[in-house]
């Protein structure tokens, strides 16, 4: 094997890479998960979690990965039988509705064309029409990973509460939470899913549902059968800073160390520099002449950018020769979009030269893959962000 130099850029929309803080965290003696530093521990952490989400309400913690939050969101609220309705806006909206379906929950998909992200008017109609009110929930994904859409959550709240359906709100900002501008409780969701390897900086293996009081007030009063999941057993016990069961010690050090980070930048600061980052790297896809996945120039992503070769080329052959040449990882196409699309990832522990590293090597990779392009966008890129700097 030839020997790397230098650091590998892990460019790929999740997860991202640890900051050096995060993995030192994680690299002290584990705590007795019983003993009384842990239960102080803990119990701050979870506070400050409260922080990044936006919300007064708990923030409910598993050892899982984000698929977990998933599954934990719809057992502790509804049966089989209950309907929920969902939108097609990409392969992870795609994912939870067959989870859904697995639980013999009736999972009614709004149908779309993986370019852009839910329509609240779509899913106004649907719950008009449902005159006897059997809709439980829209449950849908506010960052698409696999495309690179931004749903507008609070849009589809309001269009929820235009209607006076009493349909729960359930959003999935794995990707988005802590990267882009999210609020549980002013934008009225009532259960987010969220995750650890994304904008939260922190190696894969904790999730996390945030849950409003009237989610609360349904699951006490129902759900299906649950034990690992079950979101009071969580709550009675993270009163005192404790867990029913072992949690994820270490992992638990990294969060910490992220949160503070994420804290002491500011998370309107946060948003900020993902937004300037993004648009730089717009701009260089534009001047590549590559078309990016999301139509809706309102509705792409701050988090990644999911780009387009021309037919007849495949993004999988080109995301090799960057990795083979240049040592830089992206994301490869999803699902339907399968060797048509690559994903630039520019979230979490970001910075404006590590993105002109990436699209640098971007650049290069589509001149090696003989990929029809226009040169500077690199060029287009650092432009811009010198225009927006300060």
């Amino acid at each position: 094997m030839t020997a790397r130099v230098g650091r590998h850029f892990l460019q790929i929309p999740g997860p991202s890479s640890a900051p050096d803080a995060v993995l030192h965290a994680m690299a002290r003696q584990t705590m007795d998960h019983r003993g009384p530093e842990f239960g102080v521990f803990a119990k701050t952490l979870l506070a400050d979690l409260r922080k990044v989400f936006r919300t007064e309400r708990p923030v409910i913690m598993y050892p899982s990965s984000g698929t977990g939050a998933w599954e934990a969101a719809l057992v502790n609220l509804f049966q089989p039988g209950d309907v929920v309705l969902m939108a097609e806006t990409g392969q992870f909206a795609t994912l939870w509705r067959e989870l859904a379906e697995r639980l013999d929950i009736k999972a009614e998909f709004i149908p779309g064309d993986w370019r852009r992200g839910v329509d609240p008017g779509a899913v106004a109609a649907r719950l008009k029409a449902d005159i006897k009110g059997e809709i439980r929930a829209v449950c849908m994904v506010h960052n698409e990973t696999s495309t690179g859409a931004t749903s507008r959550v609070h849009d589809v709240r309001k269009a929820i509460d235009a209607t006076v359906h009493e349909a729960l709100l359930l959003v999935d900002t794995i990707s988005g939470l802590g990267s882009m501008p999210y609020e549980h409780d002013a934008w009225g969701v009532d259960v987010t899913v969220a995750g650890s390897q994304k904008g939260l900086m922190t190696p894969p293996g904790l999730s996390f549902n945030a849950v409003s009081e009237k989610a609360l007030a349904v699951a006490r009063a129902g759900g299906m059968r649950r034990s690992y999941w079950d979101w009071q057993a969580m709550l009675e016990l993270n009163a005192t800073g404790y867990f029913p069961y072992t949690p994820a010690t270490n992992l638990l050090y990294g969060l910490r160390a992220a949160v503070d980070q994420i804290l002491a930048e500011g998370l309107e600061a946060a948003w900020a520099r993902h937004r300037r980052l993004a648009d730089a790297a717009r701009h260089a896809t534009q001047a590549w002449g590559l078309e990016i996945q999301c139509e809706v120039p309102e509705e792409r992503s701050n988090v990644l950018t999911a780009v387009r070769l021309p037919d007849g080329h495949d993004a999988d052959a080109l995301r090799a020769a960057i990795l083979k040449n240049f040592d830089v990882s992206l994301g490869n196409g999803l699902g339907k979009i399968k060797g048509k699309v690559f994903r630039i990832g520019h979230l979490g522990d970001v910075n404006e030269p590590l993105l002109m590293g990436t699209l640098a090597a971007v650049e290069m990779g589509l001149k090696l893959a003989g990929v029809p392009h226009q040169s500077g966008g690199v060029d287009a890129a650092m432009r811009r962000l010198v225009e927006t700097a300060g």
